[in-house]
């Protein structure tokens, strides 16, 4: 069992400030890189994507007729990237990149509509496409964080439901 860190403490201090570092990322960026995966071929897609205030869980919407959708009905296992990356030689020392591990499933029920006002809040471009009974709104559950700055700096975040 994973014991909470202690306000105050060191690992407690490291967990604010990733969680900091992620509200403010994923405040600044729209797009994301989802990778869903078929038979043990990798399959990526640019989607646009929303987190919900305790980033446990990153959402986006996608036409069920799509071969992301499909893979992951097959296999909800995924991985999203988010990064803010600026297309420049100083991205190498300065961008952040954050590869979220978790599990996706369709969105249904009571939390549908809160989840998809939280999309469109940050997407309103989106409001046909969001709505449209052809498309699925999908929730990953987030199960850690790698997050990756300074070129080299690995850190691992767990989420705890």
């Amino acid at each position: 069992m994973k014991q909470t860190p202690k306000k105050g403490s060191h690992r407690y201090d490291e967990e604010k400030e990733l969680l900091s570092l992620l509200d403010r990322l994923f405040a600044s960026q729209r797009y994301a890189v989802l990778a869903t995966q078929k038979a043990g071929q990798p399959y990526t897609n640019l989607v646009a994507f929303a987190a919900t205030e305790d980033v446990k869980r990153l959402i986006f919407v996608t036409p069920r007729a799509t071969r992301k959708f499909t893979n992951i009905g097959k296999d909800p296992h995924v991985s999203m990237m988010i990064d803010n990356r600026e297309n420049t030689a100083s991205d190498i020392n300065d961008a952040t990149a954050v590869s979220a591990i978790g599990v996706a499933e369709e969105v249904s029920g009571q939390d549908k509509e809160a989840l998809l006002r939280l999309f469109l809040s940050k997407h309103p471009f989106l409001e046909t496409f969001g709505r449209s009974a052809s498309c699925a709104l999908m929730k990953i559950s987030v199960e850690k964080y790698d997050i990756v700055r300074e070129f080299q700096n690995v850190v691992e975040l767990k989420m705890v439901s």
